[in-house]
């Protein structure tokens, strides 16, 4: 059986018929490391499918942000999900999405910043190739920095270990931060629907015993939170 021309997943684990592209107006911008090899599991390109305003981008360096994107944009407008050793638990604050510092801490004007953000941007790969498209990408130095606190650990639960309940997969990031920052509970919906539809599509395989999950899903840490 082909995998899918779209989602490029095997077809027992496609779930491209459910996904309505949303009318997003803060953009999103995926980075995938080119080792990233989670085909069964991974969320990057189901979650770009997601949204009208959004780029997923596989390699390891780019200039600048503005030549990723095609055009000139301002850097400081906007923010990557890069949690470091930070935690947002450890901040005086009861915000879920926290603008830090490179310190670690927390930035003055919480709400201007976020509200002024014309995009986002995800590391996609495991906690190694996330830390080498870091530092191999100064310009990610203008951005805004943000982390997250999530009111619940990831829906991989079993299938794929977290070492810390703020790691979410991509697809869970994106919705969180754009759902929020957008003010829409739909886009959280939507995302987390396709997830679930995934995973449920995921286990069933195990269980049948299917060559796609017959191997168990590698270990790995949170594609934002590469060591400072």
């Amino acid at each position: 059986m082909e995998d899918c021309p779209r989602c490029q997943k095997p077809a027992e684990l496609c779930v491209c018929d459910g996904v309505d592209p949303i009318d997003n107006k803060i953009e999103l911008l995926i980075l995938q490391h080119p080792q990233e090899q989670d085909r069964a599991l991974g969320t990057a390109r189901l979650t770009a499918m997601h949204f009208k305003n959004a780029t997923l981008k596989i390699g390891l360096s780019w200039p600048s942000l503005s030549k990723i994107l095609g055009r000139t944009v301002d850097p400081a407008r906007w923010a990557i999900l890069y949690l470091g050793s930070s935690k947002v638990e450890e901040l005086e604050t009861d915000r879920d999405i926290v603008v830090i510092d490179r310190k670690g801490q927390l930035e003055d004007a919480q709400t201007a910043i976020l509200k002024s953000l014309e995009g986002v941007i995800l590391l996609d790969g495991t906690w190694s190739q996330a830390k080498a498209l870091w530092w191999r990408n100064a310009w990610m130095l203008k951005c805004r920095r943000v982390i997250l606190g999530p009111s619940r650990p990831s829906r991989y639960g079993k299938l794929r270990k977290e070492p810390r309940r703020d790691g979410l997969s991509t697809l869970e990031a994106a919705a969180m931060l754009i759902g929020r920052l957008e003010r829409r509970d739909d886009i959280e919906t939507s995302l987390h629907a396709s997830f679930e539809k995934l995973l449920a599509k995921y286990r069933a395989a195990q269980a049948a015993g299917s060559a796609i999950a017959a191997k168990p899903a590698p270990k790995r840490f949170h594609r934002r939170r590469p060591r400072k």
